[in-house]
């Protein structure tokens, strides 16, 4: 990479879905190791993981990685993210990546290519990435986080309901046009995460319980690309902590 740039890892305890998470065993290691050591392997000059329980800077901190602690009282990733910077005096034009606790198997390469996409599009304060839903039970799963984009790649709306509406979901085949999963990272320079952090939730982020739609709440732009690579999974479930485990003895 030509310019430097930094990831976030916050992680908390009580998920409301799968508390402790974090902590739990993937193959021979933690979901937040494997996130850790996925993100180190990135182009990131430094990896930062976010939590306000000691049980989680402790793992942390057994494996090595920089931990900082915040508040208990942050509603979202973003906003935990927006203490580190302060507290660190981050500069303003620093792109931070905020890859959360729970993606599992996440490429390195998506990292970087995040990054990129935010440092090559200077007038958008935003960048994410989505892909190709392609099983059909995606559809319906509210844990799978679906996404409109428009013609300029930018994001329109996300909703974890189908989106945009289909006459026809018996196959993936029979939709009339391809439907775009969320990838749950997602890059912005600090003085944007600052000003971010100042507008508190809003309607849509609590209806739907997705912070990225803050942004688009205020009218911020969100530059969205297809992803370089496959993408892990997030663990969200009991379910897909058994698939996670089920994959990892695969491979």
């Amino acid at each position: 990479m030509s310019f430097p740039f930094q990831v976030v890892i916050p992680s908390r305890y009580g998920a409301s879905r799968l508390p402790g998470k974090a902590l739990l065993n993937i193959g021979d290691t933690t979901l937040l190791q494997h996130v850790y050591d996925a993100a180190r392997r990135s182009q990131a000059e430094r990896v930062i993981i976010a939590t306000d329980d000691a049980r989680i800077e402790n793992l942390a901190r057994s494996f090595g990685a920089e931990v900082i602690m915040t508040s208990i009282e942050h509603r979202s990733g973003t906003d935990r993210i927006s203490e580190v910077i302060n507290l660190e005096k981050t500069a303003d034009d620093m792109i931070i990546v905020n890859v959360q606790g729970d993606e599992f198997a996440l490429p390195p390469a998506l990292i970087d290519q995040l990054a990129k996409a935010l440092h090559d599009n200077p007038d958008k304060q935003m960048a994410t990435l989505c892909e190709k839903i392609t099983e059909i039970e995606d559809l319906s799963n509210p844990n799978v986080v679906k996404m409109l984009n428009d013609k300029n790649n930018n994001a329109v709306y996300f909703s974890r309901s189908l989106i945009p509406w289909q006459e026809k979901v018996g196959k993936i085949e029979e939709l009339a046009g391809p439907v775009y999963r969320h990838i749950g990272i997602y890059a912005y320079r600090a003085a944007f995460l600052r000003q971010f952090s100042e507008l508190g939730p809003c309607p849509l982020e609590e209806s739907e319980r997705l912070e990225q739609l803050r942004a688009i709440y205020h009218g911020f732009i969100i530059h969205v690309e297809e992803a370089c690579a496959q993408c892990g999974m997030g663990i969200d479930t009991v379910e897909d902590l058994e698939k996670a485990r089920l994959l990892c003895n695969n491979t």
